[in-house]
């Protein structure tokens, strides 16, 4: 053998014979190969998708699941396979989901996805089912068949939901967007996108939570605080059951009131205690509504008229999904009620320019009191000594 004196040398060739099932002397492992040939039929797969060609998704795998997302008005999806492990003609994919919304998403969600894959007769991967990965949240397609609804300034995406029923919240979405802007003339997206899943349990999976968590909880908007102008849509979605037994006003306040979160959204940080982002929220969708304190806050009235005023503004903790209906209310009710007291005493001006003063800090510590002290000119042991007497006056 050429080189047999020279140790190195006499090394890779013995490397090359011994595994030369698995590697190609001076290339890769075959799982490389195999991973690379799977991104290729992810590759199409996805351009299937944003296309809505069937037959094009139906050569890179089995078609369930094209009609549940054939409606949604996709601008981009692809796939980033991040792990493959393969057991003789089949394999299961890990990979990175990137998709947004034509219209409405200004950067891509992304999502952790599963892939289940075989090879077929003709020696390529074929996908057999995608699922979400473990302990990552449900796309709304993953529940069944999306409809979806295009108001003005809106989107409703439904699984289980009549055209109708879309058509409605379509066309409260489009009424929040304008009540938001009278109070909050600060620039923000102004569209909603609204995901309406079939059930309690479904809309706990969009989450990724309990949906003992949700459980009388009318809807929520998810988003990271103090996005960036390039951060995708935020999402309200919507609990069927404790949305479905709202009146028509009681769903226009409700979508107001997230229409309110997604606006503040750059404005909202680490620094903004729950009283205020929600409090807030309340008191924009509030605004127009003729609701008196004692119709909006009965939680409170209660605690009030029986001599429990609330010592202090509630604390992120009193916000918590731990099944006190009744604490839960209250929490939300003292949070309008101080947005409420500002606005009057302060001017309505005022108290968006304290909203932003105090999402304006990276940190809790300090925010409200430097905000309170320059915007509003007060303390917060002052702050609270008003807002408590304030109660008194409201509901005496």
């Amino acid at each position: 053998m050429a080189g047999r004196g020279r140790t190195s040398g006499s090394g890779v060739v013995v490397l090359c014979l011994l595994f030369v099932s698995l590697v190609a002397c001076g290339g890769r492992p075959v799982t490389d190969a195999a991973r690379d040939a799977v991104q290729r039929v992810l590759d199409r797969r996805a351009e299937a998708i944003v296309e809505r060609d069937e037959s094009a998704f139906v050569r890179t795998g089995a078609r369930s699941g094209f009609d549940d997302l054939r409606e949604v008005p996709f601008a981009e999806w692809s796939y980033r396979v991040t792990g493959l492990r393969r057991s003789g003609d089949s394999a299961t994919a890990q990979a990175e989901l990137r998709y947004r919304l034509r219209d409405d998403d200004r950067a891509p969600v992304t999502a952790a996805r599963s892939l289940e894959l075989s090879l077929d007769a003709g020696g390529d991967w074929y996908v057999e089912s995608e699922r979400p990965a473990r302990k990552a949240a449900d796309q709304l397609w993953d529940q069944g068949r999306v409809d979806v609804v295009r108001g003005e300034r809106s989107i409703v995406l439904g699984v289980g939901q009549s055209g109708a029923r879309l058509r409605a919240f379509a066309d409260l979405a489009d009424r929040a967007v304008p009540a938001v802007n009278r109070a909050w003339d600060t620039e923000w997206p102004r569209r909603l996108v609204v995901l309406v899943p079939e059930s309690l349990e479904a809309m706990a999976g969009l989450l990724g939570s309990p949906a003992s968590s949700y459980r009388g909880i009318a809807a929520v908007t998810t988003g990271e605080t103090g996005a960036p102008a390039d951060a995708p849509a935020d999402r309200v979605i919507l609990n069927p059951v404790a949305y479905g037994v709202l009146g028509h006003s009681g769903k226009q306040v409700v979508l107001t009131h997230e229409a309110t979160h997604v606006a503040t959204r750059a404005h909202t940080s680490a620094a903004t205690p729950l009283w205020l982002s929600e409090g807030y929220a309340d008191w924009v969708g509030y605004l127009g509504t003729g609701r008196s304190p004692l119709e909006a806050a009965p939680e409170l009235w209660r605690a009030v008229t029986e001599g429990e005023i609330p010592a202090g503004l509630p604390t992120d903790e009193d916000f918590g999904f731990t099944g006190d209906s009744g604490g839960l209310a209250q929490a939300y009710e003292s949070g309008w009620m101080a947005c409420r007291m500002i606005a009057e005493r302060w001017g309505e001006e005022r108290l968006g320019e304290f909203y932003r003063a105090v999402g304006a800090h990276e940190k809790r510590p300090g925010a409200v009191e430097e905000a309170l002290d320059q915007v509003l000119g007060t303390t917060v042991e002052d702050f609270t000594a008003q807002w408590r007497e304030y109660l008194r006056t409201q509901f005496g």
